[in-house]
């Protein structure tokens, strides 16, 4: 292969001068096997949050919202159709829940990267599932009111996402 000039930001050179990025790191500073208890210090500094708190926050906020949309209109449809769509995001994170914090799928990394692609695959199918059968289920239904209700309660996690990172 040849050697071909390169710039760099504000360097030049050639191809095979092009560090890897790893040439700043001193040898002491490069990353160490921790112990046990080094670990067990690591994890107990990380915050997490149940993915059953984000489920109890997101039915929590379904509700209020359909008791909301209720007294705005004074409509059961609209009350219905805002806790069907609360539903359409509940019982699918409900699922998810459940099948991540199962004992076996946190027996290995890999078997709980497995585990959680599997569940979010089941959790956006039901919720499909859920959405194309709610003119069936929901009658009449407000399309407006049950998206309403869906946005709220998927906002729930940008809410756990800040929440973990105070």
């Amino acid at each position: 292969m040849s050697e071909r000039p390169v710039t760099l930001s504000g360097q030049s050179g050639t191809w095979g001068d092009v560090g890897d990025g790893w040439d700043d790191v001193a040898a002491g500073d490069a990353c160490k096997r921790l112990s046990r208890a080094e670990a067990a210090a690591l994890r107990a500094s990380q915050r997490s949050i149940s993915p059953w708190w984000v489920v109890g926050v997101q039915a929590a906020v379904g509700a209020a919202a359909t008791l909301v949309g209720w007294w705005l209109t004074g409509r059961r449809e609209v009350a219905w159709s805002m806790l069907y769509g609360a539903a359409a995001v509940v019982v699918p994170a409900a699922v998810l829940a459940r099948g991540v914090t199962r004992r076996v799928a946190r027996m290995t990394p890999l078997g709980s990267a497995v585990s959680l692609m599997l569940w979010e695959f089941v959790k956006i199918a039901l919720a499909l599932a859920m959405l194309l059968l709610a003119p069936k289920i929901v009658q009449p239904l407000s399309w407006p009111a049950l998206l309403a209700a869906l946005v709220l309660c998927m906002q729930v996690y940008w809410f756990a996402l800040l929440r973990r990172a105070r």
